[in-house]
């Protein structure tokens, strides 16, 4: 018998109160290891809160946050951060004044444990030629090596997202968050960025995304758990919630109510 595995993230009877409004009631979902799972509902199911509470930016108002074993509900995203969690947000943050391959260069550094001083200094040197290298190694795996030297700032819209990815990575991450990866995406943006979520899962980092491109959610992920409201809707794989009658409901309505 073979034994079942141990979730890489589980989320336990989660909520997150905001004064009297309940952005996240009773929620409980598991992420297995490997995999690239979606967490989706309608505008105000409570998403980027669920998101907010796992990657250390609200505390949870009860409940559990399980990553890798442990209870780290309430650790900040620094700290979460060098655990191997790590979350991009729906807004590219970049160093724009910084070229292409020195905002990568500063995600290697946060893996490495470089200091500030020590790098002024110059007594680094070994860490520096080492983040270059590392730096150098994922630009030319996300497509962006023949832009290292550009300003980050004077990239397209969907480099740029793709250039937040590479930061997020180069943090030895053993979790990402992806918070909506496709937002303002044209379709071939959108295939390019599908194709390097699947590269990163293949290096195995398991994903977790929230995405409002359905399009995308249903073709890339394994499992997709739904929110709505604050709380579990239902959760499968994508052609079971495809064809969930609560899911339809949840985002076009019932019938009878037109």
């Amino acid at each position: 018998m073979t034994a079942s595995v141990q979730p890489i993230l589980e989320v336990r009877r989660l909520a997150r109160h905001f004064g009297g409004l309940v952005a996240v009631n009773d929620l409980s979902f598991a992420v297995a290891p490997g995999a690239i799972h979606g967490l989706i509902g309608p505008n105000g199911a409570g998403k980027t809160t669920t998101f907010n509470v796992i990657s250390g930016f609200y505390a949870p108002t009860s409940g559990q946050v399980i990553y890798q074993g442990r209870d780290v509900a309430g650790l900040r995203t620094h700290a979460l951060a060098a655990l191997g969690l790590v979350r991009t947000f729906q807004g590219t943050t970049l160093f724009k004044e910084l070229s292409v391959l020195d905002n990568v260069r500063v995600g290697c550094h946060g893996a490495s444990g470089a200091g500030f001083v020590s790098r002024i200094l110059g007594s680094d040197r070994a860490v520096e030629a080492k983040a270059t290298e590392r730096a150098e190694e994922l630009l030319a795996f996300f497509g962006l090596h023949a832009l290292r030297h550009e300003l980050a700032g004077n990239l397209p819209h969907g480099h740029g997202r793709i250039l937040g990815m590479a930061v997020a990575f180069a943090a030895d991450p053993k979790l990402i968050l992806l918070d909506e990866p496709f937002t303002g995406m044209n379709p071939e943006e959108t295939r390019v960025m599908m194709g390097l979520i699947r590269a990163i899962r293949d290096r195995g980092v398991t994903i977790m995304l929230v995405e409002h491109d359905m399009q995308a959610v249903m073709g890339l992920c394994d499992v997709i758990t739904v929110m709505n409201f604050g709380a579990l809707l239902t959760e499968g794989t994508p052609e079971n919630v495809r064809n969930s009658p609560a899911v339809i409901e949840a985002y076009l309505g019932r019938p009878d109510a037109a």
